[in-house]
This record gives structure tokens, sequence and C-alpha cells, in this order.
């Protein structure tokens, strides 16, 4: 009887067909292809990789409305150079700010509160270029602070390129008058040819010469 009772406690202990191969094999209803996913960012480096929550001024309304939470970051093309600042919303990977970082712009600390900070933008988050006053807000004052300093790096950075093309277009343009000025010269100091008229009448004063 004893025996019988371990037998019936083993049953019961293990699971029904747990260890048990039926050999029978399930196809998937929906075959799935696999998808390449592109963000637009692949030619490009982060920067500054930080969560925070995007708020912009309605004018109309005078007031600052949500944009989204997510992550920002600073994207610098690996050919042009040229840094842009993009925040996609956290589930639904939405752009809320999508705009250059161009030399003019600055960004400052909002009023009372040393975790946000706002800056002017000509932003094409929703398709089209709009000009936008942003405010940003960060977990921390340090998360804030980096943003900032990294913000500023950027437009000053950005502000050295453009000072430095500038200069390589005016050396440029220097050094093609300089050879253009140089053409002339040689020109300049060449003997003029003379022209048929010239020649017919010092070979006609040569003649007469002679016959005198």
């Amino acid at each position: 009887m004893a025996s019988a009772d371990s037998e019936r406690r083993d049953t019961e202990e293990s699971p029904a067909g747990e260890d048990e191969d039926t050999g029978a094999q399930v196809a998937p209803i929906v075959k799935l292809e696999e998808v390449v996913v592109t963000t637009g960012e692949e030619n490009e480096d982060a920067v500054l990789d930080l969560k925070a929550k995007l708020y912009r001024f309605d004018k109309d309304g005078n007031q600052w409305k949500e944009r989204g939470a997510g992550t920002v970051k600073f994207l610098k093309h690996k050919e042009t150079g040229k840094v842009r600042l993009v925040m996609r919303q956290s589930k639904t990977l939405k752009i809320c700010a999508n705009h250059l970082v161009l030399p003019s712009m600055t960004v400052q600390e909002h009023a009372g509160n040393d975790k946000s900070c706002v800056w002017h933008a000509t932003d094409f988050a929703d398709g089209e270029l709009k000009d936008e006053l942003f405010c940003i807000r960060f977990p921390s004052i340090e998360n804030c602070k980096s943003f900032m300093e990294t913000f500023q790096e950027i437009a000053e950075s950005q502000q050295k390129k453009e000072e430095n093309k500038d200069a390589s277009a005016a050396a440029g343009l220097l050094e093609k008058l300089s050879v253009e000025e140089k053409k002339g010269e040689d020109k300049a100091g060449e003997t003029p040819s003379k022209t048929k008229e010239e020649d017919e009448a010092e070979k006609s004063d040569a003649e007469k010469k002679n016959d005198e």
C-alpha cells in the first residue's frame, strides 16, 4: 500500500508530458519577413544622448506646451561635420525636435529652474520649417549643464568652421586675382605684333631708299 501511495505521489508531482517528445512540428501561422528599419541617423555620430522632457512655447495660448518625453541627441554628420539636435518620444519614437545647431544660436538657463534651459530654433519636426522657442527639462542639474555646455561648444565650432570656409574662399579668390593680374602684366610686357599695313609700309620705304 505504501508503494502504491508513492507511485501516485510521483505521478502527481511530475507534470504530465514534460519530458515527452511527441515529434509533432507546428508551423507558424504567419511568416514574418525581416524588415530593415532606417532612422535617417546612419551617417551621423551621437555627440550627446540624454533623457529629457521637451516643451514648446505656444504663442497663441501664451503658455508652454509639452512636446514629448524621450531622448535628446546631438548628431554630427560624418561627411559635412554639421550637427543637428534630434529628440524622439520614448514609446512612439515620434520626432518632437529636429533642427541644425547654427553659430547664431544660444542656450540659457530657464528662469527659476536650474534643471531646464531654453533656446530659439528653426525646427523641422513637423515636416516644415517653424520658428520655435523650446524649453527642455532634465532629471538632474548635471545633465542640464552638460546639455548647455555641449550646445554652446557645437555652436562655436560651427562658427569657426564658417570662418575657415570664408577665409578659404577669400584666399582662393585672391589667388585667382593674383594669377589674372600676373597674366595681364605678362601680356603688357610683350612686344606688340606688327599689322599687315605696317609691314607693307616698311617694305615700301625700304624699296624707295634702294631706288635712290
